[in-house]
């Protein structure tokens, strides 16, 4: 290992247990967890358990020995859906609304695979059907069958939101919204746009409730494969059931969001029937899931060079869009990084794999000698830190830390 990335792996020793909180009770706007739990930043912002970051994370702690603390953040994500009914965005009050995207049976999966607790596992089963039946198909079903984001907000929170959006964009079209009914709808799709995890992005055209989502309806995919996984490693009896999900999940998401003209995916526009036009980084989730044909696999990686950059993957196809969103060309996030290196692996593309994890773990070196620290994104066009923001962006461990632990002991 080069001494320069010695020296980052150091840094990460050092500080990613200070990220680590610990607190069983609520408080204010927190959540009491039953465990100790890792949290995205060391000090400001981000000081509560998010849910898609922590699947990030536990990754790049079993992969650093830290076992303890990915079930750790496992069992705290199991105590929050027992309690709920779902994973809230966070471990935080003003993130009741909505979720994030799920992952929580992929952290159930990468732990067992560690432990081969079964009593273990029969427990968090039982726990992720009650996500999977009670949230995600009661409350996030579109008329086609396939899944879409959405939000539980009262009244104001849905005006806050749309307030927000009209500080944030400045150019926005708001043609037509006149009245607060007007405005909870706007803000009620940035909501579930705040629950897809790509807040914001062009893939939605600011209307995220009206759209199938690639990754989501991936992530579900994984979660109908784990759990015939799961009754089969139990000896439950049903998992025929779960054969027949996935297969009926898998041929709807070819039906509606792959588009036959050139075999790749797009999120499909339910409400009016149409596939978004934005190109992006959720078709990694394609083959991550092993949603993809070995076929579809290969128009993915011959349209690699539309997503990645010089310094790594960048969230959508670099386009003139009519706003300047964060999940958006140059920006390149840790776990689009992970999801294209370890996508692109399972079909075979090894050395495509290893330039992107190379590219993320020079990109991260590069910068932590200009900055001496790791930030939450990262200007993937350029190499620098010149990104587009939503906020002051902070430095970050997080999945930011925990990917490049990957990436840099990562060999095709």
């Amino acid at each position: 290992m080069p001494d320069d990335v010695k020296e980052v792996r150091a840094f990460i020793s050092e500080n990613l247990p200070k990220t680590v909180r610990f607190q069983t009770e609520d408080e204010g706007i927190y959540f009491g967890l039953p465990r100790p739990y890792s949290v995205p930043a060391i000090k400001g912002m981000f000081q509560e358990m998010y849910y898609w970051d922590t699947f990030f994370m536990n990754k790049g702690l079993i992969a650093d020995g830290q076992l303890e603390q990915a079930k750790n953040n496992t069992e705290n994500i199991l105590y929050l859906i027992d309690r709920f009914g779902f994973m809230p965005n966070g471990s935080h009050r003003l993130f009741l609304s909505r979720s994030q995207p799920p992952y929580a049976s992929m952290m159930v999966r990468a732990v067992y695979e560690q432990t081969g607790d079964k009593e273990w596992l029969a427990k968090a089963c039982k726990t992720l059907e009650t996500e999977y039946n009670g949230f995600w198909m009661a409350d996030r079903l579109a008329p086609n069958g396939l899944n879409r984001y959405g939000n539980q907000a009262d009244d104001k929170e849905l005006l806050e939101f749309y307030e927000y959006l009209f500080s944030r964009f400045p150019n926005f079209d708001t043609t037509g919204i006149e009245t607060d009914k007007d405005k909870r709808k706007v803000g009620s799709h940035f909501i579930a746009e705040a629950e897809s995890g790509w807040d914001f992005t062009p893939r939605f055209d600011s209307r995220c409730g009206d759209f199938n989502p690639i990754d989501l309806n991936c992530n579900l995919y994984m979660y109908e494969k784990n759990f015939e996984f799961y009754y089969s490693e139990l000896g439950w009896e049903g998992s025929e059931k779960w054969v027949g999900l996935a297969k009926k999940r898998k041929a709807l998401i070819n039906q509606y969001c792959c588009n036959p003209k050139d075999g790749l995916f797009y999120d499909h526009d339910f409400v009016n029937n149409k596939l978004s036009p934005v190109f992006s980084s959720a078709n990694f989730n394609v083959l991550w899931s092993g949603v993809a044909t070995p076929e579809q696999a290969a128009n993915v990686w011959k349209n690699l060079p539309r997503l990645e950059l010089d310094h790594g993957v960048t969230a959508c196809e670099p386009a003139e869009q009519k706003q300047v969103y964060q999940w958006d060309a140059p920006n390149g996030w840790a776990n689009l990084q992970y999801l294209a290196i370890f996508g692109l692996e399972k079909f075979g593309y090894k050395e495509d794999a290893k330039r992107i994890a190379d590219k993320y773990t020079d990109i991260v070196v590069k910068n932590f000698k200009a900055t001496g620290n790791i930030w939450e994104k990262y200007n993937v066009a350029e190499g620098t830190i010149n990104v587009n923001n939503e906020y002051e962006m902070p430095p970050l461990m997080g999945w930011s830390a925990s990917v490049f632990i990957i990436t840099s002991e990562y060999k095709k």
